[in-house]
């Protein structure tokens, strides 16, 4: 971890440590109300209350910071605008073009996929409430303590709706300052992910991540090392894995619907931002508001671009992990949990994608993984089953019994040798194919917990695991970072085999040069 001044934008407050010992005498006086009567009135001590810190608030960890406490004040996400580069004012034109004809009902358009209303089956788009399992009610489950954003312009909606919590702009000197932080919920660019989460774990602090949990496979397993070792409650931001559809999805398969599954096809409307053979924008001059230093934490020194740091930074090398890392999560997740894909102990895969660099991930890309058989006890053996990833406007070849109209965009399709189910993105509305409104699946048996957020700080007050925790996220970020190392490979025209327990590329030795790479001077995992 990189050493850095100290900073503290609230130094008058008192520790939680410090104001019990100060009103500890004043209060003696009074009546003392045993905790099991206040909480039989649904009265929650504030000793009970834990303390959690968000780190990267500006965008998607903002959202989540909500689901876990809801804002004292509405948090509006102000309207901000992209440039537009790398893409050329043509390239810009014919975007906007082929959105407006999304939206207009010639695609899938949204998360989902799967279905048009009106044709008789339900419509994955109207569920993306579902498929998250956010709330739209207010939320109390835990205390925003403090925030920390590199940006304090980009981030300053959120920081309004927190005024009790303290600001810092550098998670390190947060960490270092906060001892009573209990909890951390981070949502940085990709490749800030495990260097945070790995210096939080090591301060014994519970730890949630957005996916992809990590950037690279080793940090994965790196992270699973650690909160293995330090005993903490861990999960990673898929949402979908919380929710009932996910957890019907793996019910149905594992109680044989479809039989046996040997084909899986998964599909995502991403990248929706620049991919390709594309020139990274020139070096701007970096505004007072950001701290770049603490931006580009591991990555390599490069010149900062607004387009890069706050729209456009999934699709390159340095900082993102392309439209698997980030939709790969959320159609994944079902095939790795119920086929047991997590426990295969070796794995193959290849990759063709439209041109790219070495700056920018492909356009498009398919990614083809295929799994030897598998046993796992109280499931028992399944058979060898073949992958297919498809993102950036590719879709799967549709089945014959798949009925006209419904979109393979943003869903996943199991066939069985007895039959072929469909879900959309987040595991959400599984249907077998043909749509039958009167099919009833097998009693449910998974444990039902409330949202992934719910899950999470759940686990932390029982000192349990969470549903997601990193033993199994790390799996799953696993399987589906090999897809980038199968691109930065493709001019080998080798299908890799990949020694699961020993994380190695067997028959392809510079391969395994991609499982991590080398992080700026002063940043450490």
């Amino acid at each position: 971890m990189k050493k850095s001044a100290k900073e503290n934008k609230n130094p008058g407050n008192l520790s939680r440590r410090n104001f019990l010992g100060t009103v500890g005498a004043a209060t003696a006086a009074f009546t003392i109300i045993p905790s099991h009567v206040m909480a039989g009135r649904g009265y929650q001590q504030p000793s009970d209350m834990v303390n959690v810190a968000g780190i990267g608030v500006g965008a998607q960890g903002g959202g989540d910071i909500q689901q876990v406490c809801s804002p004292d004040e509405a948090v509006i996400r102000p309207q901000r605008t992209s440039t537009g580069q790398p893409y050329t004012k043509e390239q810009l034109a014919t975007l906007e073009k082929e959105r407006a004809s999304m939206a207009g009902g010639g695609g899938a358009g949204g998360p989902g996929g799967g279905g048009r209303p009106g044709e008789g089956f339900p419509n994955f788009l109207a569920g993306s409430t579902l498929m998250a399992g956010q709330r739209s009610e207010r939320v109390n489950l835990a205390n925003i303590y403090a925030l920390c954003d590199v940006d304090s312009n980009y981030a300053g909606h959120v920081f309004k709706g927190y005024p009790k919590a303290k600001i810092y702009s550098d998670w390190r000197v947060m960490l270092e300052k906060e001892p009573s932080i209990d909890a951390v919920v981070i949502g940085t660019p990709d490749h800030n992910h495990a260097p945070i989460a790995a210096a939080f774990i090591k301060a014994k602090k519970h730890v949630y991540v957005e996916k992809p949990m990590a950037k690279t496979v080793f940090e994965a397993r790196r992270l699973a090392e650690l909160a293995k070792q330090y005993d903490v409650v861990t999960q990673m931001g898929n949402q979908g894995h919380a929710t009932e559809g996910s957890r019907q999805t793996v019910e149905w398969i594992q109680a044989g619907v479809i039989g046996n599954v040997r084909e899986v096809h998964m599909s995502t409307d991403r990248p929706t931002w620049p991919q390709g053979n594309l020139t990274r924008p020139a070096g701007m001059r970096v505004p007072k508001t950001l701290n770049w230093d603490v931006w580009l934490g591991p990555a390599p020194e490069k010149p900062y671009h607004p387009d890069i740091t706050h729209f456009n930074w999934r699709g390159l090398w340095d900082y993102g992990t392309g439209a698997m890392g980030d939709g790969g999560a959320h159609e994944f997740d079902t095939s790795v949990w119920a086929l047991n894909l997590d426990k295969a102990d070796r794995i193959k895969i290849q990759a063709t994608a439209t041109p790219f660099n070495d700056e920018y991930l492909p356009q498009s890309e398919l990614v083809t993984y295929e799994f030897p058989e598998r046993f796992t006890p109280g499931v028992g053996y399944m058979p060898p089953v073949t992958v297919t990833w498809y993102d950036g406007g590719l879709e799967p070849p549709r089945p014959a019994v798949l009925e006209n109209g419904r979109s393979l965009t943003y869903c996943t399709l199991f066939i069985g040798d007895k039959g072929i189910m469909v879900e959309g993105s987040h595991g959400s509305l599984p249907q077998v194919i043909p749509y039958d409104p009167d099919f009833k699946g097998p009693d449910p048996w998974i444990p039902r917990t409330g949202n992934i957020f719910e899950d999470w700080i759940g686990a932390i007050r029982s000192g349990k695991k969470s549903s997601n925790d990193f033993s199994y996220a790390a799996k799953l970020t696993e399987i589906m970072l090999l897809a980038n190392i199968a691109l930065k490979t493709i001019n080998s025209d080798t299908i890799l085999e990949y020694d699961v327990p020993n994380m190695q590329i067997t028959n392809l030795p510079v391969a395994n040069d991609y499982l991590h790479y080398e992080y700026r001077q002063g940043w450490t995992l």
